[in-house]
């Protein structure tokens, strides 16, 4: 048996048995997946698929058990390469980062700009998705940290910190009705025509269950999955913008635009960061997380990588 095989079978299950597709991912023959897996499945006496003709249909009950040793092996041999780049060049590499678009654009340039001072060897990949995806592109190691507020702590494949709190704000243009009400209630929001995020983004499932608790329902007019595409609608009059704060908060494009915040309205948000457990991290993937704020440090993250670290400490 060989790496290969390992990870063809691993391709094919997250291609969902599609080896076509799974040939195109990994740049190879489809009969040469087909004959690597095949041979595996010979050498260790059990069929990993249950097919119909040629086609895979499902993974067997001990083909789970293969796939199970197979992601173990696979991740350490990525935390064997991961050793050697580290000491073979300590201060080079690429630090990929996966995260959503507010993050992206409002958290993350102060620590980006501040990693690249330290390390200036160390490139940076952001990818950007919606929570899930950016969950599943840690796991698939795609990216070395996962930052987001929703999903993150779903995942058991994934070790989370909490990183830092944040409230929403409301935005409008200066002349708007609302900006001259020094606290803004729910009621008053439920009569104004809204633009707000995607449920699955930047604490929206906390409007909803604010405006739920109190029996009002809200007039959503626009879902959008990023606050400047919000603040967009915002200043043509489609309504209301509920945002981030820190979308709205030292941002000189805004001078047309008034928030205010409505923590008291929507209560806290806790952005976390993530890592694939089991993970071997490189010595500036630490020093970046411990840029991301001021509670995050080697130890501590160390600590929780082990499992024996509190993943819910106070903030």
């Amino acid at each position: 048996m060989n790496l290969h095989q390992f990870r063809f079978v691993q391709e094919a299950v997250r291609r969902n048995l599609n080896l076509t597709e799974t040939a195109k991912a990994l740049y190879t023959s489809q009969p040469g997946i087909s004959k690597a897996i095949l041979e595996l499945e010979e050498e260790l006496g059990v069929d990993i698929f249950a097919r119909h003709g040629k086609r895979l249909r499902r993974v067997t009950e001990p083909g789970l058990q293969v796939l199970k040793s197979i992601e173990v092996i696979l991740r350490e041999v990525g935390n064997l390469k991961r050793i050697g780049e580290e000491f073979s060049k300590q201060d080079a590499g690429t630090l990929s980062i996966a995260t959503t678009h507010t993050q992206a654009r409002y958290f993350l340039p102060e620590p980006v700009a501040q990693l690249r001072k330290r390390f200036p060897k160390v490139s940076i990949s952001l990818h950007q998705g919606a929570p899930a995806q950016v969950a599943q592109m840690v796991i698939d190691e795609v990216a070395d940290i996962g930052i987001a507020t929703e999903a993150l702590d779903d995942f058991s494949e994934l070790v989370t910190l909490p990183c830092y709190e944040w409230q929403h704000s409301i935005v409008m243009p200066a002349s708007h009705p609302l900006a001259q009400v020094e606290r803004i209630s729910l009621e008053d929001l439920a009569q104004q025509p809204l633009v707000s995020y995607h449920p699955s983004f930047s604490g929206r499932t906390r409007v909803d269950h604010a405006f739920a608790a109190r029996k009002l329902k809200p007039n959503i007019v626009l879902e959008a999955i990023d606050a400047d595409v919000i603040k967009t609608y915002v200043r043509l009059g489609l309504g209301v913008g509920i945002v981030a704060e820190l979308a709205v908060r030292d941002d000189p494009a805004d001078g047309d635009l008034v928030s205010r915040p409505v923590g008291h309205l929507f209560g806290r948000n806790v952005t976390r960061i993530a890592f694939k457990r089991g993970a071997y991290l490189r010595s500036f993937v630490y020093a970046f997380a411990e840029g991301l704020s001021d509670r995050l440090n080697r130890s501590l993250i160390e600590r929780a990588m082990s499992g024996i670290g509190d993943s819910d400490y106070e903030l």
